[in-house]
């Protein structure tokens, strides 16, 4: 029986058996050896609040259960090599592999392939998976408020932090935000996602930010379009820090051009 409940029960479920197949063969002893020989990195959030503009963060995902098929066998090397060229602050690297055709060394290879900062986005709910990400090269977690308890919500934050990670706590309504609060995060997600419904509502960051206090930093997600020159004018408007963009950069021929472009309207 599943220990997660609600619409994000089945990516939980996959991520969790994902990572314990991967424990098999690379132990959380063995992970804590290789973080204490990498040198100490530049926190995620230190580097976005002293961004001028609103920031993208570009992410790489192959599929997804919205979308579908996105951009099968995509290189994560090319891709963020292009995202680097385009402008893009930070890329996002989607590791998880039944519902998003991901894998836990698209991190590496992200790192390998650029120097920009990099979110590992997961269904992350354990130990394990948190010193994955530092030691295959991530700088920052996701961590979603409607798929985690508040005790492992704060815990994982915690944890994350103890080993240099910085978090992503996501939201998608006012009670999320409200849960979130509580951890005390330096950096929220707004995510206009409905999760039962996967239908996108971008009026979900304009009714949530002001319920978030300025010195917390605050990244838009889902929904934005490099075809839309309006949508970056409208976060500026918002004085968002940031927007999360996967799916529109990853169907564009160029993503360093479509980008480029959008970030210079």
């Amino acid at each position: 029986m599943s220990e997660f409940s609600g619409p994000l029960a089945k990516y939980y479920d996959a991520a969790n058996n994902e990572a314990l197949a991967r424990e098999e063969n690379t132990s959380l002893r063995e992970l804590k050896w290789i973080i204490s020989e990498l040198p100490s990195r530049q926190r995620f959030t230190e580097t976005l609040a002293d961004f001028w503009d609103v920031a993208v963060i570009a992410e790489h995902k192959r599929k997804s259960p919205s979308e579908g098929e996105i951009r099968p066998g995509s290189s994560v090397g090319w891709t963020v090599e292009q995202y680097k060229k385009g402008g893009a602050f930070a890329v996002s690297i989607l590791t998880q592999g039944t519902h998003f055709g991901g894998k836990i060394d698209d991190l590496s290879d992200a790192r390998y392939a650029t120097d920009l900062p990099i979110l590992r986005k997961d269904f992350i709910s354990s130990s394990y998976q948190l010193h994955e990400a530092r030691a295959f090269g991530a700088n920052a977690v996701l961590l979603i408020v409607a798929g985690l308890s508040s005790n492992r919500l704060q815990d994982l934050h915690e944890e994350a932090s103890s080993i240099g990670l910085d978090s992503l706590i996501e939201v998608h309504d006012e009670e999320d935000l409200q849960r979130a609060l509580e951890v005390g995060p330096e950096l929220i997600g707004i995510n206009n996602r409905n999760l039962d419904t996967l239908a996108v509502d971008l009026d979900t960051t304009p009714n949530l930010i002001d319920g978030i206090p300025r010195n917390i930093c605050v990244v838009a997600e889902s929904g934005y379009s490099v075809k839309k020159p309006e949508h970056i004018r409208d976060l500026r408007a918002l004085k968002v820090n940031a927007v999360l963009m996967g799916t529109a950069l990853m169907r564009e021929e160029s993503p360093s051009e479509a980008l480029s472009n959008w970030i210079n309207t």
